[in-house]
């Protein structure tokens, strides 16, 4: 069983930055796949960004890409998540989720994450 915990969300103006981190406890999360899901008000939560146990694999959904950079540390059992140059459609909560492999999912697809966290807010003024 892995609990998942987000921080740094916070309110920015557009075009800057902040990191998000996911820490998790009570397992480790060196052999899961790792993802950042967001949901604004009135969407369906989305995934963007994705990273493979080792960090050699990293994808983004077209909307974030060039701009935020996900990365983990599996010695502090924490996945990072760096927002630059952000813009109010970035507003949302953000979650981080974790998987195991072999689902053979789609790694935007939420069904193929077990643990999830509470989200944390990131809201962008223009």
């Amino acid at each position: 069983q892995v609990q998942l915990v987000e921080s740094g969300g916070a309110s920015v103006q557009a075009g800057g930055s902040l990191t998000l981190s996911c820490v998790g406890s009570g397992s480790s999360i060196s052999s899961y796949l790792m993802a950042w899901f967001r949901q604004a008000p009135g969407k369906k939560r989305e995934g963007v960004a994705y990273i493979n146990s080792d960090g050699d694999q990293r994808l983004y959904d077209d909307s974030v890409k060039g701009r935020f950079t996900i990365s983990r540390d599996n010695a502090k059992n924490t996945v990072y998540f760096l927002l630059n140059n952000v813009k109010p459609e970035d507003t949302a909560r953000y979650y981080c989720a974790a998987g195991p492999y072999g689902r053979w999912l789609e790694w935007d697809d939420p069904k193929g994450y077990d643990y999830w966290g509470q989200g944390t807010q990131v809201t962008v003024a223009s």
